[in-house]
């Protein structure tokens, strides 16, 4: 797996945390990294962004961004509105495409969902996946509504012949309600493809030593972690 997509299923499901819990784990293995941002919108230019809260948190990665929007908009719309040039897919797959001769693992982390605009063609995060021919892993928050937006991204994903590599849920509450328990059965149903992993709430407020020994415990061998979904669904049961 050179190279993995991850998207979510729409905006604050703990995207940028997984990310780093990935990169974490595959360095902490010996894997080189690069994290790769094509599209960072709200923020300004002294500001931190999501590929660097990602090597914050995970360690030794490489970092990139191809273009940076001052407003928190979808790309395609920030990019219009500032006046600044959009990022096009084939500019992704082609930048993920040149860190994979350099790197053991390069993760590209979309903006928002599977869909959201990069371009005023219509270009997504999608078609750099296709260009690339890259897994996707999609994340998704873990509450009621969490099931339709998992499987509408799960049917885009199966009608584009994207590799559609799992789910992870983003930010498992410490308290969880009734309907998280229940969706720990039924996201892996409602999206034909396994749990790899629920990363707890506030995870991206650890220290970055704590965030590295804990992040293989939140994801599954897949992702090089030792998270077991059956045994975290079973302490779960309703």
């Amino acid at each position: 797996m050179p190279v993995l997509v991850i998207t979510g299923t729409g905006t604050e499901v703990g995207k940028t945390v997984t990310t780093a819990a990935v990169a974490a784990v595959a360095v902490a293995a010996g894997r080189s990294v690069a994290v790769l941002k094509p599209a960072q919108t709200g923020v300004r230019p002294d500001e931190r962004g999501d590929a660097d809260e990602v090597a914050r948190l995970a360690g030794t990665v490489t970092t990139l961004e191809l273009a940076r929007y001052p407003e928190p908009l979808a790309p395609a719309t920030a990019a219009r509105r500032a006046g600044l040039p959009a990022v096009r897919p084939r500019e992704v797959a082609e930048a993920a495409a040149k860190l994979a001769t350099e790197h053991d693992l390069v993760l590209v982390e979309g903006a928002g969902g599977l869909l959201v605009r990069f371009d005023d063609e219509g270009g997504t995060l999608a078609d750099a996946a296709h260009l690339l021919d890259a897994p996707v892993l999609v994340v998704a928050s873990a509450g009621l509504g969490t099931l339709n937006t998992t499987e509408l991204t799960a049917q885009e994903l199966l009608r584009r012949g994207l590799d559609f590599a799992g789910v992870v849920i983003g930010s498992w509450p410490d308290d969880a309600d009734l309907a998280s328990r229940c969706n720990l059965a039924d996201l892996p149903t409602v999206s034909g493809a396994p749990l790899l992993g629920a990363v707890p709430a506030g995870a991206g407020a650890h220290t970055p030593d704590e965030f590295r020994a804990s992040a293989s415990s939140w994801l599954a061998p897949r992702l090089g972690g030792s998270w077991d979904a059956n045994a975290f669904a079973s302490a779960y049961a309703w």
